[in-house]
């Protein structure tokens, strides 16, 4: 921040030391053949005098007023910059904060939406295991009803067709034979040939 106000300084000091050197090279300028630089004319002595204090009033004026308010600017431009530079590397830091507070959220948010799907799909698969299981109990009862019901009106049309069965045999065997057979022996078959359908 000092560096502009070293580097005039420097400058000013280098003309205020350089009017010695004017002064001594005068008289070999003048030697050749330059008037304007001839130090017995008093005239010259004055403006190089009154040149001298102007510029060390000028120097003076600078170092004491102009140069500490110049120095003043730069250190407060400085430090308004360096201010906004923190104020942004702070905006940063929260905005990277924010991102991953908001990565982090959205990612609870997936998994928790992920956990209550694969609970409401567990819970409806249990449901249709459930459903299914009952319904297949409920078929499989009606099934064994149903069997049990044919069985039962098999079993009734066959005792039904018992005794047609015994009158047609016997009627059979009295056409073929001409001999009234044994009823008892003609019901016996019967039942027998019954048995092995139900069987």
């Amino acid at each position: 921040m000092r560096l502009p106000v070293s580097l005039i300084r420097h400058s000013l000091m280098m003309g205020v030391a350089s009017l010695p050197l004017l002064v001594a090279a005068a008289p070999g300028a003048h030697a050749a053949g330059m008037p304007q630089l001839d130090f017995r004319n008093p005239l010259l002595t004055g403006q190089v005098v009154w040149g001298a204090g102007i510029f060390l009033f000028f120097y003076l004026a600078l170092r004491g007023w102009a140069l500490p308010r110049v120095g003043a600017v730069l250190e407060n431009r400085s430090q308004r910059i360096n201010g906004d530079l923190d104020q942004a590397h702070q905006a940063k830091a929260e905005a990277d904060a924010a991102v991953r507070d908001l990565n982090q959220t959205k990612k609870a948010a997936a998994a928790e939406a992920q956990a209550h799907l694969d609970s409401v799909l567990a819970a409806e698969k249990k449901t249709a295991a459930d459903r299914l299981a009952q319904l297949g109990a409920k078929l499989e009862t009606e099934i064994a009803a149903a069997e049990a019901g044919v069985a039962k009106e098999r079993a009734q049309a066959l005792e039904s067709l018992r005794p047609i069965a015994g009158d047609v045999a016997e009627a059979l065997v009295r056409r073929l034979t001409g001999v009234a057979p044994d009823r008892s022996r003609i019901e016996q078959a019967v039942a027998t040939v019954a048995a092995r359908v139900q069987g």
